[in-house]
């Protein structure tokens, strides 16, 4: 079993950036899929960024392609999603996920084994 837990949300001003952090508790990751989708309200939930824990490899939905990076760190266990040049739009709440593999590219939320609870990000215009 595998706990996430998302942390570092909040308000920020359009333009501006935060970071969120996911702690994430298991033996070992391996090859897992650690992802970050949003959900703003009356919307559906949608793919963010996402890491392939054995190598490092990144990849984007366009929205935030060149505002938004994930990384990881081996040694705290712990997935980041760095976000600059926000906009209002971003405006959702944000929740990690993984996955054991990759089952879809871009990876769907059907597709992930493990959830976080979600944290809050408010863009202002």
């Amino acid at each position: 079993q595998v706990q996430l837990v998302e942390s570092g949300g909040g308000l920020v001003q359009a333009g501006g950036s935060l970071r969120l952090s996911c702690a994430a508790s298991a033996a070992t990751f391996g090859n897992y899929a650690m992802c970050w989708f949003r959900q703003a309200p009356g919307k559906g939930r949608e793919f963010v960024a996402a890491i392939r824990w054995s190598t490092g490899v990144t990849y984007y939905a366009d929205s935030v392609k060149g505002r938004f990076t994930i990384s990881r760190d081996n040694a705290k266990n712990t997935v980041s999603l760095l976000m600059n040049s926000l906009k209002p739009e971003d405006t959702a709440s944000y929740y990690c996920a993984a996955a054991t593999h990759f089952r879809t590219f871009p990876p769907v939320s059907a597709g992930m084994d493990y959830w976080g609870k979600g944290t809050l990000v408010t863009v202002s215009s």
